[in-house]
């Protein structure tokens, strides 16, 4: 019987956990991710959200509540509203319905794929012309926190499927890949690291570093990686020419660079990407 091969931990074996040590020195703590500062540019990779398109919205709406539209109803009314008809079995944790305690806010943790049939890509910049919302308010990261005015009570409208939390999606990544190699002198052949940060990994030992290394012409196989179900936590140059941390807790990927590569970025047409001058 012929042997099973893995190609992830043929291409991408595991590496010494201290070769974080230097981001460990540069960013401080990793436990979300290793932050990196300007190196000696950078900028933040935005992950996309999506809206119904409107034949699909008009095709929808016998299904909710008062016929009411997707932009008029949020996540969680729409969720109590099924409960509320039985279409939600409860779900609970030491007696405890978790179905009606928190905000369900249409947002989603880890690896994401494009919605499928009936949803559109929509830019942040576009929702912040519509709304009035900075794109990313002063001082803030890109997280659950933006966009405040379209939300109610933290939970998002319907029609939008807000970003995911602490990983890119699998579109996104791919193309973030071939950026970098498009940008690295030796191309595909550049030899990199990538870490997983504890809290994304199927472990309860929260000492536990995972590191991988490999080309970066195989990067796009890491988004698979069995241990975890996000994009890794940080990806990095051999030569620490650049750095990426996708952070546990936010919805944006930070690049640290040369200004060549984060300007590719900024204005590359697939990818969506900003300064933030308060996180250099």
């Amino acid at each position: 019987m012929p042997e099973h091969r893995d190609p992830l931990s043929d291409l991408w074996p595991l590496a010494p956990s201290d070769a974080t040590h230097w981001l460990l020195e540069r960013c401080g703590d990793g436990v979300t991710g290793f932050m990196p500062p300007a190196m000696p540019d950078a900028c933040w990779v935005l992950n996309p959200m999506y809206e119904r398109d409107q034949e699909h919205e008009r095709a929808q709406e016998h299904e909710r509540p008062h016929g009411q539209g997707a932009a008029e109803i949020s996540y969680h009314e729409y969720q109590q509203a099924r409960r509320a008809q039985g279409q939600v079995q409860p779900f609970g944790i030491g007696g405890v319905d978790l179905t009606d305690v928190g905000v369900a806010t249409g947002g989603g943790l880890g690896r994401a794929e494009h919605p499928g049939p009936g949803w559109r890509r929509l830019r942040w910049a576009e929702l912040a012309r519509r709304t009035g919302d900075p794109v990313v308010p002063d001082g803030l990261l890109p997280s659950h926190r933006c966009f405040p005015s379209v939300k109610k009570h933290d939970s998002w409208p319907l029609g939008i499927l807000p970003p995911t939390e602490g990983s890119l999606d699998r579109t996104t990544w791919n193309r973030l890949i071939d950026v970098l190699v498009e940008h690295a002198p030796a191309g595909p052949d550049t030899r990199c690291l990538a870490y997983y940060n504890p809290l994304m990994l199927r472990t309860t030992d929260f000492d536990a570093l995972r590191v991988r290394a490999g080309r970066l012409g195989d990067a796009e196989l890491l988004y698979d990686a069995p241990e975890a179900d996000f994009s890794p936590s940080n990806l990095w140059a051999d030569d620490r020419s650049w750095v990426l941390c996708t952070d546990y807790d936010l919805w944006a990927t930070k690049v640290a660079g040369p200004p060549a590569l984060i300007e590719a970025l900024l204005h590359d047409s697939e990818l969506e990407a900003l300064r933030l001058p308060w996180a250099p």
